[in-house]
């Protein structure tokens, strides 16, 4: 479905991406984790063409993005980040209709799409179609968000940190809802997270990136068993000391009970 192969990205002389080759299947989850600086969210942007490769190239079906001007592209490829970034003048339906209707849908048909969404997302067309940005909370927020880079049927699927500001209870809530949309809808998708719990929650695949470079590419189950290299390993180190020293509170809490 994307190819990424030999996907370079430097500023000056700092190389942000370097080398990087990865393939996405069609209707898998590709998650790529890593600290601050590793490349992430770079790599989405370059994906998108909101910044542009210094080498390599990203193939999307099989055709070389570059052969798309960059807004036709970004109406191919939905994108979600963590700011949302809704349009606060507009409602929650036109918001979600904005790229249908830039691709000159009609205006009947956007409504059903827009209605679909929001019902697919959990939120009840009747009671949220005319609201603001401003009367949603973060929750909500974030599944308009990802309802409007769904709206043109796109063929790939951009999250940036798309819960990374939410409140845990809300985050994990998200989380779950969303791996079940996704497996329900079967769209292709490339997840940007610094958090390997929510790397191993949600991926089918997970790219470890440090510095620009890949490290390690394989399933959860892989990377837990066969981590290459100490790096690798000590990113997934951290899941399990946060599962270790919540089972010595629970046990210091039990134990203090009467």
């Amino acid at each position: 479905m994307i190819e990424l192969e030999g996907l370079g990205k430097r500023f000056g002389a700092v190389a942000a991406v370097e080398g990087l080759s990865l393939r996405v299947e069609r209707g898998e989850l590709l998650v790529l984790v890593g600290g601050s600086g590793s490349g992430k969210t770079t790599t989405l942007k370059m994906i998108n063409r909101l910044i542009e490769p210094t080498s390599g190239v990203v193939r999307i079906a099989g055709t070389d993005h570059r052969l798309f001007p960059g807004p036709e592209l970004r109406r191919r490829v939905g994108y979600c980040f963590q700011q949302v970034g809704l349009f606060p003048h507009l409602t929650v339906a036109e918001n979600v209709g904005v790229t249908p209707r830039l691709l000159g849908w009609p205006a009947r048909e956007i409504a059903a799409r827009v209605d679909e969404l929001l019902h697919r997302v959990g939120l009840e067309p009747g009671e949220f179609r005319a609201r603001r940005p401003e009367e949603l909370s973060g929750g909500q927020s974030q599944r308009v968000g990802l309802a409007r880079a769904l709206a043109a049927r796109p063929e790939l699927l951009l999250l940036d940190e798309p819960f990374g500001a939410l409140d845990p209870v809300t985050r994990e809530r998200l989380q779950g809802w969303f791996g079940e949309l996704r497996r329900e809808l079967g769209t292709t998708a490339i997840f940007v997270t610094h958090d390997v719990v929510e790397a191993l929650l949600l991926g089918d695949r997970i790219a470890v990136l440090e510095r620009g470079h890949l490290l390690q590419v394989g399933t959860p189950d892989e990377l837990l068993r066969r981590p290459a290299g100490a790096a690798v390993a000590e990113l997934l180190a951290t899941p399990r000391r946060q599962a270790a020293a919540l089972e010595h509170a629970l046990a210091r809490a039990r134990g203090a009970m009467p």
